[in-house]
């Protein structure tokens, strides 16, 4: 097990299915390879674009699993752990889950307090699960889903400061939000990646340990780049204009995903099914044309500042 975060690019990772509705685990460790071949520094499984939610605990169980055994130890895997309850039923799935070789298990953070409970009871929950899982690590992902519950700054350095909290995927959209806690967390092995793209080169800037956000279900290649050049001074303006296109595009990403990501994928030759078992939006014809716009922009781009993309078979 990796003490040390990597630092760079981390997948939210899609979970693809059968057109029957199974998880398609030939599906999974093609995609795996996919995004570890287009650079990724580390892998997020059973997270919310993997429809973690829509799964069972046994298939949450059984897709990390299968990305750690895909990976190898080539890259370390994070999975999320905690999915609401008393805090002593959290601690026994994020043991369980532990257990299948991941680096950390992420925290739901609203799934540890409800919406009208106060930080002081977060905080008091954290500990807990802490103290009921010995050696286990974890990470925190403010997660839009049930409710988005934002962890302070204050309260992020205290958790890393007991060494077990190593990472931090942020949701705040907000850039000062973001730099307060890389300044909270400055000096422990921990690691703030940023979800948000609008920001995302400030956010780099600043000191995120890197990004991991939906677009890479799109275009991984494009964010390891950036994540890879964004300080270069040679590089400045090709920076920019990924930055430019992350925020042009957002709303095209956004919409009926993560059902849209799985169409994009196969426009670009990815064997996927647009089979989702999460309720989102409906895919229109409108919808798959902005889609194909947006491939074009992104191989044009690509192509414009020689950035390689991955072609399959």
């Amino acid at each position: 097990m990796q003490n040390s975060l990597p630092q760079g690019f981390i997948p939210v990772m899609l979970t693809p299915f059968r057109e029957n509705g199974e998880i398609d685990f030939e599906g999974l460790t093609k995609l795996t390879e996919f995004y570890l071949e287009a650079g990724a520094a580390g892998l997020f499984a059973n997270c919310l674009s993997s429809e973690m939610y829509e799964l069972t605990e046994d298939e949450r169980i059984a897709i990390t699993k299968h990305v750690v055994d895909v990976a190898n130890g080539r890259v370390p895997v994070v999975a999320t752990g905690t999915f609401g309850g008393p805090i002593a039923e959290q601690a026994k799935f994020a043991k369980k889950i532990y257990g299948t070789g991941i680096q950390a298990v992420i925290v739901i953070t609203s799934l540890i307090a409800t919406a009208d409970e106060s930080d002081a009871i977060f905080m008091e929950r954290m500990h807990e699960l802490l103290q009921l899982t010995p050696g286990v690590s974890y990470g925190l992902y403010e997660c839009p889903v049930p409710y988005k519950r934002l962890v302070s700054a204050e309260n992020l350095g205290e958790l890393a400061a007991t060494g077990r909290v190593i990472y931090h995927k942020d949701t705040s959209l907000d850039i000062e939000n973001v730099k307060a806690k890389i300044a909270a967390t400055q000096g422990q092995v921990f690691g703030v990646y940023d979800a948000y793209m609008e920001h995302a080169v400030a956010s780099l800037k600043a000191g995120s340990a890197g990004l991991s956000c939906i677009q890479g279900n799109f275009f991984p290649e494009l964010i390891v780049w950036l994540c890879n050049n964004f300080n270069k001074p040679t590089q400045q303006d090709k920076v920019q204009r990924v930055q430019q296109l992350l925020i042009d595009t957002m709303p095209v990403i956004h919409y009926a995903y993560p059902t849209v990501a799985k169409y994009y994928l196969q426009k670009r030759g990815f064997p996927i099914s647009l089979y989702t078992r999460r309720k989102v939006e409906v895919l229109t014809e409108v919808e798959k044309a902005n889609a194909d716009e947006l491939l074009e922009m992104v191989n044009a781009l690509s192509q414009e500042i020689e950035v390689a993309s991955l072609t399959f078979a």
